[in-house]
């Protein structure tokens, strides 16, 4: 699995490419995975305020529906309108043309409660490993 070095990862499985005081947020590469073949996105209106940690929109695949938390405080600038027509770009290409939205953050010090690529890799280790010893 792929996880870039210039992003931003949360525990929630999104990811922030930070450009300014902005950030587009996406699914990894490990949810799109887990998520399975997207059939469909929910994604909020642009201009939508949102508070870190509300629910912002979900991604619904023929085996869940699962809901994505914002990881910043903030407006929504900007929504993939292309995932109306064709969801599986978040399967296809989850770090490019998959991303959900653009947030114009409230507090870029939030940013500091995500961890970087190596850290989140090694979150997914761990969790892993729990799910053996399940």
């Amino acid at each position: 699995m792929e996880y870039p070095d210039d992003l931003y990862y949360n525990r929630d499985h999104l990811w922030v490419r930070v450009q300014g005081s902005r950030g587009t947020v996406g699914v990894t590469d490990y949810a799109q995975r887990e998520i399975g073949e997207v059939l469909f996105v929910d994604l909020p209106e642009e201009g939508a305020q949102m508070e870190k940690n509300d629910t912002f929109g979900s991604l619904e695949s023929s085996k869940t529906v699962a809901e994505l938390h914002c990881p910043m405080s903030g407006e929504i600038v900007s929504v993939n309108k292309d995932l109306e027509e064709e969801p599986s770009l978040v399967n296809d290409d989850p770090y490019g043309n998959g991303w959900l939205v653009i947030v114009e953050f409230d507090d870029p010090n939030e940013l500091e409660d995500m961890i970087n690529a190596a850290d989140y890799e090694e979150f997914l280790e761990q969790k892993e490993d729990e799910e053996e010893d399940e």
